[in-house]
């Protein structure tokens, strides 16, 4: 029972410090998406659907800095 409860309260630490860093990410990546469909609508080309097909020979530029900081 004691291995169980240690185990219980490691997971328990690892999810509290996990658990903001997970909402960061999703919160970098939902501005991401609209700072690109705000892009998108400036430029006049029509928002993209899910199962619309990406180009082949694009790449994405790696994610290097804070936008706060381009």
């Amino acid at each position: 029972m004691n291995t169980f409860l240690n185990y219980l309260v490691v997971t328990a630490v690892f999810a509290l410090f996990l658990a903001p860093v997970l909402v960061g990410i999703a919160r970098e990546r939902r501005i991401d998406r609209e700072l690109r469909e705000a892009e998108r609508a400036r430029s006049g080309e029509p928002p993209q659907t899910a199962d619309a097909a990406r180009p082949v020979g694009a790449a994405r530029r790696p994610y290097v800095r804070s936008w706060a900081r381009v």
